[in-house]
């Protein structure tokens, strides 16, 4: 039988957290450990703080870190070295599985060694807009594929997708690839999985296994989000360059208009383009970057530690004591 874990990062976390974790305790293929890479101690403690959290997730480890340690690659990366099961989960606090069986379905490309990473399908919760709503079915459709190198002139910029939202990793691979960028700003998945296509593995997209995840984005926050995407592809030409991603958008688009016309969220449809336009503006702000003021960088960006903390030092992560296991 195969080992695995799951690594979830977290800031702030809140009740969702909980959910996240109950719906592990249920799953058809249950995971070794639970691997919590904690932002800022006192947050997660303000969730946990008189509760029997301990007891009711024995397999659960928690690491704290400040956030000026905290990096989208490094910090997955630690929690990496920290597992030894043969395959592992990245998910997200927010991330709430649909059913028993997303982590055998998630796994099930891994172990038949058809892929060397799988990602889950997003299905919107039930606050979600209707535009947002939509957007989620664009992106992560019923359909489940396999995409490879040999797909890019067909799927371009698509090939490469892939959400650590909730996504599963061969480890073997992972390692043999040298694991996630170790400063990242954004796009620490794609990236790994570009570099594991051109090394001549496959991407499983699993539209059977299913998560909750959705948000309702301000334009100011569509904005900082897109400005930070733009960044990561100014900053690897190595795997974006000459793979546009605004065609893509552009369809998009186009398809979500159509959607809101026909079922009749007219409505929704200003509030959209303005969205659109936010998306648009951070993104090419992104992509040109360097031509910018710090001052303007630190107003547009989700992540003004990145550009002001010099690369990671060594690993300072501080493990929570009240859960250690021999």
């Amino acid at each position: 039988m195969y080992t695995v874990d799951v690594i979830i990062p977290t800031y702030k976390p809140d009740k969702e957290l909980l959910q996240l974790l109950d719906m592990l305790k249920v799953q058809t293929v249950k995971p070794d450990r639970i691997l919590i890479l904690n932002t800022e101690e006192k947050c997660f403690d303000q969730l946990v703080y008189g509760s029997d959290f301990y007891k009711k997730y024995p397999d659960c480890k928690v690491y704290h870190h400040s956030r000026r340690e905290f990096d989208h690659g490094g910090t997955r990366n630690k929690g990496v070295k920290r597992s030894q099961a043969e395959y592992f989960v990245m998910m997200t606090q927010d991330a709430i599985p649909a059913d028993a069986n997303l982590l055998e379905l998630l796994l099930k490309p891994l172990i038949e060694k058809k892929a060397a990473v799988s990602y889950a399908r997003q299905i919107p919760k039930k606050d979600c807009q209707p535009a947002e709503r939509y957007v989620r079915t664009f992106n992560y459709p019923e359909e489940s594929c396999l995409k490879g190198q040999q797909d890019v002139e067909r799927l371009g910029i698509k090939t490469y997708f892939c959400s650590d939202v909730c996504a599963a990793y061969d480890r073997e691979i992972f390692v043999s690839l040298g694991g996630f960028l170790k400063r990242a700003i954004f796009n620490e998945d794609m990236i790994y999985a570009a570099k594991a296509a051109k090394a001549g593995y496959k991407i499983a997209y699993c539209g059977d296994a299913l998560v909750y995840h959705s948000h309702n984005y301000s334009p100011k926050e569509q904005l900082k989000r897109n400005f930070d995407l733009g960044v990561s592809q100014a900053e690897h030409p190595e795997v974006f360059a000459g793979l546009s991603s605004e065609g893509e958008g552009i369809r998009m688009v186009k398809q979500t208009l159509a959607y809101l016309w026909s079922e009749g969220y007219k409505r929704a449809i200003p509030g959209f383009i303005v969205q659109c336009g936010a998306k648009w503006i951070g993104y090419r702000l992104g992509r040109n970057y360097r031509r910018l003021g710090e001052r303007l960088i630190l107003r547009c960006t989700a992540s003004p530690l990145y550009f002001k903390r010099q690369p990671a030092g060594k690993d300072s992560e501080r493990n929570d004591s009240r859960n250690e296991r021999s």
